[in-house]
């Protein structure tokens, strides 16, 4: 948020509160002198009162706001910063005993072939996950068109109608209410 937002909101809450409470006022004037005041003077009297209230509200938010304090950042400058002399280092001393260190001979040469192994080999013909992608047990093209005019081929299941078994049931239930 920008200052100038902040400022529209805390403005908007200072009116808001100054405006409940002049009308509270009001409402309490207007009950507290019902049965003294008649009505017409009664409503003048109120609102006198709340629109006296809220100014007086109003008035003193805002010699509050003009009072607040505002503190300024100084700007900061990048140059300002020491270099640290005495920086942390890590030396072997800090290392692990068990941890994995890879040495040059770990390195892979440029003549060298980077070989991978294939571990969907070793996993066994149970496994449905793997056997999903498996080519031998792909079907081939002809098969699976076979497979599709077979399925054209079959006549469609008749959908049961159960509408009007449906429209009795509730006829039925409609003359039980009664």
């Amino acid at each position: 948020m920008n200052v100038g937002t902040i400022n529209r909101i805390e403005t908007g809450v200072e009116r808001g509160s100054a405006g409940l409470f002049g009308a509270s006022v009001g409402y309490a004037g207007y009950v507290g002198l019902g049965a003294i005041v008649s009505p017409p003077e009664l409503v003048v009297c109120a609102a006198a009162g709340g629109i006296f209230a809220h100014l007086l509200c109003s008035r003193a938010l805002q010699a509050a706001a003009r009072g607040a304090r505002q503190f300024h950042v100084p700007l900061f400058n990048v140059a300002d910063i020491d270099a640290i002399d005495d920086e942390l280092l890590l030396t072997d001393a800090d290392r692990l005993s068990d941890e994995l260190v890879l040495t040059d001979a770990d390195r892979l040469h440029a003549g060298e072939a980077l070989v991978l192994n294939d571990i969907l080999a070793e996993i066994g013909p149970d496994s449905r996950v793997v056997r999903l992608f498996d080519r031998s047990a792909m079907p081939t093209p002809g098969q699976l068109r076979s497979r599709i005019e077979n399925y054209r081929d079959q006549a469609p299941q008749p959908v049961p109608d159960a509408s009007q078994a449906l429209s009795e049931a509730l006829a039925e239930l409609r003359r039980s209410l009664r």
